[in-house]
C-alpha cells in the first residue's frame, strides 16, 4: 500500500509542477469561459427568453439560466479532456523509460497500473472540483437558485464522470508509447467531446437520427445530469414566478434535460443507469487490458 501511495503521490506532483501538462488541462474550461462570455451566453439567453411564449420573468432569473448553464458544461467538459491531459504522464513514462523501469522493479505490475489510474482520478478531481468552486462563484453573482442537495449532486456528477473518462483515458493510453500521439488524442477529445456529448450546444438543435445516435453515448447521458441539476432550482424558480408547467417541459426538452431516443424520453434515472453501467464497462476492460499487457512484462 505504501508503494501504491508514493507512485500515486510521485505522479500528481509531477503533474502539477509541469506547466505544460497544466496548462493544456485548463485551455478547455478557459476557451469554454470566453466562448459563453463572447458569444454562447447571449444565444442561450435569447433562446431562453423566446422558448418562455410570452411569459415574463426577471432578469436575475434569465442570469441564473445561463449562469446554469455555463456551469454544467464547464464540468461535463471538464471532467473529460482534464482526464486525457493527466494520463500524458503515463505516456511520457513510457517515452522517458521510466515505465519500462517501474515495471522491472519490486513494484508488482498490478499496482503500477492501478497508480497511474490513481492519481489520473485524483488529478482531474482536483481541477474539476476547482472548476465547480468557480463556476458557484459566479453563479453566486449571476444568479443563485441552487439548493445544496444541487451541489452534492453536481458533487456526485463530477466523481461518476470523472471516474469514467478516467478509465477510458487509461485504456487509450495503454496503447499510445509517444507524447505526439497523446496529444493528437488529446485535441480531438477537446474539439469534438464538447459537441457529441451536448455541452456546447444542446443536442435538440441536432437532426432527430443524430439525436438518436448520441443517446447511446454516455457522455451525452453524463451532460444531461449536469444539467438537470444545475437547472433544477430555474425550473422551480420559473413555475413561482408563473409560467406554465408546458413551457417548462419544453424548455427541459430543449435543453437536454430530457435526452430522447427514438422519440422516446428517457427519464433521469436511465442516466445514472447509462453512466454507472459505463463505468462498470471501461473498468473491466482496463483490468483485463492491464493483466495482458502486465505478462509482456514477465
Amino acid at each position: 500500500m505504501k508503494q501504491v501511495l508514493k507512485l500515486t503521490k510521485r505522479n500528481v506532483i509531477l503533474f502539477f509542477k509541469d506547466k505544460g501538462f497544466f496548462f493544456v488541462s485548463l485551455i478547455i474550461p478557459v476557451v469554454l469561459l470566453l466562448l459563453y462570455a463572447l458569444f454562447l451566453g447571449k444565444v442561450y439567453r435569447d433562446s431562453f427568453i423566446g422558448a418562455l411564449g410570452g411569459f415574463s420573468v426577471s432578469k436575475t432569473l434569465i442570469d441564473g439560466f445561463v449562469g446554469a448553464q455555463l456551469c454544467s458544461s464547464i464540468l461535463s467538459v471538464t471532467c473529460v479532456t482534464v482526464a486525457f491531459c493527466s494520463n500524458m504522464l503515463m505516456v511520457q513514462d513510457k517515452a522517458t523509460g521510466v515505465y519500462s523501469d517501474l515495471a522491472i522493479s519490486p513494484v508488482k505490475k498490478e499496482k503500477l497500473g492501478f497508480t497511474y489510474f490513481l492519481s489520473t482520478e485524483l488529478t482531474t478531481l482536483i481541477i474539476a472540483l476547482s472548476s465547480a468552486l468557480v463556476t458557484f462563484i459566479y453563479l453566486a453573482f449571476s444568479g443563485w437558485y441552487l439548493s445544496v442537495f444541487d451541489m452534492l449532486l453536481l458533487l456526485l456528477d463530477i466523481l461518476l464522470l470523472t471516474t469514467m473518462a478516467t478509465l477510458v483515458s487509461s485504456i487509450v493510453s495503454s496503447f499510445l508509447s509517444t507524447q505526439g500521439q497523446i496529444s493528437a488524442v488529446g485535441t480531438l477529445v477537446s474539439t469534438g467531446y464538447g459537441y457529441i456529448s451536448g455541452a456546447y450546444m444542446p443536442l435538440s438543435q441536432f437532426s432527430e437520427g443524430l439525436r438518436t445516435a448520441l443517446g447511446f453515448f454516455p457522455g451525452t447521458h453524463a451532460t444531461s445530469l449536469f444539467r438537470n441539476h444545475a437547472l433544477r432550482g430555474i425550473w422551480s424558480e420559473m413555475q413561482a414566478q408563473g409560467v406554465s408547467a408546458e413551457v417548462i417541459a419544453e424548455l427541459k426538452k430543449a435543453f437536454d434535460c430530457e435526452l430522447y431516443v427514438f422519440g422516446a424520453g428517457m427519464p433521469l434515472w436511465v442516466n445514472y443507469v447509462v453512466v454507472i453501467g459505463s463505468i462498470a464497462v471501461f473498468l473491466l476492460a482496463y483490468l483485463l487490458i492491464m493483466r495482458k499487457k502486465n505478462k509482456s512484462f514477465n
